[in-house]
């Protein structure tokens, strides 16, 4: 028998949030009625069961399972596996909830907002304890109303932390200090001597950037040093092969700059093997500053010089939080960590 014509498309799989949507209650008042363990009134009660007749809706076997315990299970949701920021903060996040007697679902979006939605429900559906948003949405420089929507039904019922803002929601926040970063990386520099002095990579729509970018420019302005926008490089991705194409665009400017920022080890891999190829050395005739301090910083000669976000402090806070919050404890809503730089080989005064 088809499904009778509705708001819902025919051929979607059915969840606890298209329910919730079309009865125009919360989730977690289509779950009362679903567990009858809290007392819903008559009427909607009523709705709730004639919809969940209607499609057929069965709850998910690990979400009734959740539901009638004390969940021990954390959802964290990535932009990214590749890049090594990413993958080193999922492994200490997932060591530090394994200690403490959690699990982790994992889910990566590959930079898809759609993909956000779908797995926000999914682990709303499966009724995790706590949600982590690592990277995308909650990366932007704009917020997008939409999704804030989104995440407010959700946090309604299950906390969500993330690290990086969404204006409007309902959100615990763990964060790393972009403008400290930015600072630690152009002080080094100039205090070197450079005074032409690159920022390559990323773009000014994610958050974490422009922060960056607005922190390099203040302080070059501060030391009464030209701010040169041909020194101001987009990206369109933040790996090597971003890095790489950034670093192409350098090498026909006069004059070239005699230190660079990277946005990340990642992106910086590409930029040096871009240096290399042009028969330039590090760091006589270039010097290079990076972020992250992941382990791409030590795999090159010289070793790179990477402002260091202590994963480990990052990661045991995010948990801390994620943890507190499921056990509705009271909770800092904003936490910042903060960087150090780790000065290696990559960066020298300049050539006179």
């Amino acid at each position: 028998m088809g499904r009778k014509k509705t708001g819902i498309p025919v051929d979607k799989k059915i969840t606890i949030y298209d329910i919730a949507r079309e009865a125009q209650v919360s989730p977690a008042t289509v779950s009362r009625v679903l567990t009858g363990r809290a007392t819903v009134k008559a009427e909607t009660k009523e709705k709730i069961e004639a919809l969940i007749r209607q499609y057929d809706f069965k709850p998910n076997a690990l979400a009734k399972s959740l539901r009638e315990t004390k969940s021990r299970v954390i959802g964290m949701i990535l932009i990214d596996f590749v890049n090594p920021f990413y993958a080193m903060l999922l492994s200490v996040c997932e060591n530090e909830a394994r200690k403490r007697g959690y699990s982790l679902i994992v889910s990566c979006t590959v930079g898809k907002i759609e993909l956000e939605d779908k797995y926000l429900d999914q682990m709303y559906e499966q009724r995790v304890g706590a949600i982590i948003e690592v990277g995308g949405g909650v990366d932007e420089r704009v917020t997008n109303e939409k999704f804030v929507e989104h995440v407010n039904r959700i946090a309604n019922s299950i906390p969500i932390i993330i690290t990086g803002r969404l204006d409007g929601a309902d959100c615990y926040q763990v964060n790393l200090d972009e403008m400290k970063a930015a600072e630690l990386a152009v002080e080094h520099l100039i205090s070197l001597g450079h005074k032409r002095i690159a920022y390559i990579g990323g773009n000014n729509n994610v958050k974490s950037t422009m922060e960056k970018r607005s922190r390099y420019i203040q302080l070059l302005q501060k030391n009464g040093i030209p701010v040169r926008n041909e020194y101001i490089l987009d990206s369109t991705t933040y790996d090597s092969e971003g890095g790489y194409a950034c670093m192409e665009n350098f090498f026909s400017l006069d004059p070239m700059p005699t230190a660079l920022i990277a946005i990340n080890d990642y992106a910086a891999a590409g930029i040096i093997r871009a240096i290399y190829e042009k028969g330039l050395r590090i760091p006589e005739d270039i010097s290079v500053v990076s972020f992250d301090n992941t382990y791409i910083s030590r795999l090159y000669h010289p070793q790179l010089t990477s402002v260091n976000y202590n994963f480990e402090v990052f990661g045991k806070k995010i948990i801390d939080v994620a943890i507190g919050a499921m056990n509705k404890k009271k909770m800092k809503r904003n936490s910042l960590i903060s960087p150090s730089l780790i000065v290696r080989g990559s960066c020298c005064p300049p050539e006179s």
